[in-house]
Formats: structure tokens, C-alpha cells, sequence
């Protein structure tokens, strides 16, 4: 992955494949990631298609800002503000009842949306330069460990990413942790870079682990 052009054309390049309905891949302070601009079905399909991942797998979104919250999701529960303010931009993913605004063919059919806002400068300005949140799911084939080098990338993906930015190794390497707050007892759907323990500390309250 050498030889590439400096990080802030690579990123204003993937603005313009995202707008153009293509896949970029990008690092983040958790794992790489794949992205597409929601609002592009057969973008999302290629996502799903490139990934092999299965329909009924939602996909997550990417916001620049924790105030985008209000963008993608129609209840923004006060545990979910808490949990916002202690972790985010960090390793902890968000599920949320979807907004009208959330495209169905990126949860599947749910009515539910995984979000989470990275610590990291280079998906943060796609997001900004696209204007809308950006899919997040990690760039990789579905069931194979999750890149956290632009190489690795290449090696499960290779040229079926429109474009692959080389940001180097991600700083966290552990993919975010998952915690539903859409219903009325919040649950850890997925353990990772944020502990069980971080949670319970910094919101108090029962969590329950699925």
C-alpha cells in the first residue's frame, strides 16, 4: 500500500467515490472499516456483496458528531446521552430505534440502528466531506478476523474496494463494543474495546449481557 497519494487527497478522493456510489475502505481507532453513503442502495449491496455478509446482518453507521444522534435515531434514550458522553468518539457502538432518515436496506429490514462516533481524524472528515454518516462495518470478508492494517485489507478484499486508505495500523485493534439502549433494560450485545465494567462505572445501572 505504499506509493499512495498524502492522506488528505486520499480523503477528499473517497468523498467523491462515496458520492459516486462506491465502497471505500478506511482506517478507524478501533478496527478498518468499509464504508458507503447509506443512502446509496447499490452501494449497500455491494458492501454486502464484497463482505459475503448475509442480508438479515444490519449494518452500523459512522456520525462526525455525537450530536448526529438525533439525525439517525428516533429516541435517544438519557442512558444512551450518558454513555455518549463517557465513550464517545470511542469504542463503543450504539443501538438505537432508527430514524425515518435511516435507509431500511442498511438494518435490514429492523427498526433498530448500531452508530457509533470515531475517535479518529480520517473517517471523522469523510464523514464531514460527505455530509451524511457513513457505513461503518468492518472491512473485512464475514467470519475472517478484522484488518487493522490497509494490507490486510487488501488481502481479504483486494480489488473489489473502490479505494483503500492507507492510515496505518489502527491505534485500538479490537473491534468497538456493542450496547443496545433501544429497549428498557440495557444490554451488551458485543464485548470489545469499551469492558463491561467501564460501563456499569460510568452509568450505574443494571446492564445485562446477550
Amino acid at each position: 500500500m505504499s506509493n499512495q497519494p498524502a492522506i488528505e487527497q486520499q480523503i477528499e478522493l473517497a468523498v467523491e467515490i462515496l458520492k459516486d456510489g462506491g465502497i471505500v475502505a478506511y482506517p478507524t481507532d478501533t478496527v478498518y472499516g468499509l464504508g458507503a453513503n447509506p443512502a446509496n442502495e447499490q452501494a449497500i449491496e455491494k458492501i454486502y456483496r464484497v463482505k459475503k455478509r448475509t442480508h438479515d446482518l444490519p449494518l452500523p453507521l459512522l456520525l462526525a458528531d455525537i450530536s448526529d444522534l438525533l439525525k439517525v435515531a428516533s429516541v435517544v434514550p438519557d442512558i444512551a446521552w450518558q454513555l455518549a458522553e463517557h465513550f464517545l468518539p470511542g469504542g463503543l457502538t450504539l443501538v438505537l430505534k432508527k430514524s425515518p432518515w435511516v435507509p431500511s436496506a442498511v438494518t435490514a429490514g429492523g427498526d433498530t440502528i448500531a452508530v457509533r462516533v470515531p475517535n479518529h481524524h480520517i473517517p471523522t472528515a469523510i464523514i464531514r466531506g460527505l455530509g451524511v454518516p457513513l457505513v461503518g462495518t468492518s472491512a473485512n470478508i464475514s467470519g475472517k478476523p478484522s484488518p487493522v492494517t490497509a494490507d490486510e485489507v487488501y488481502e481479504q478484499l483486494g480489488d473489489k474496494v473502490d479505494l483503500i486508505i492507507d492510515g496505518g495500523m489502527c491505534p485500538g485493534g479490537i473491534e468497538s463494543t456493542v450496547m443496545d439502549v433501544s429497549g428498557e433494560i440495557p444490554a451488551i450485545i458485543r464485548e470489545g474495546a469499551v469492558s463491561r465494567e467501564e460501563i456499569v462505572k460510568a452509568c450505574g445501572s443494571s446492564i445485562r449481557k446477550i
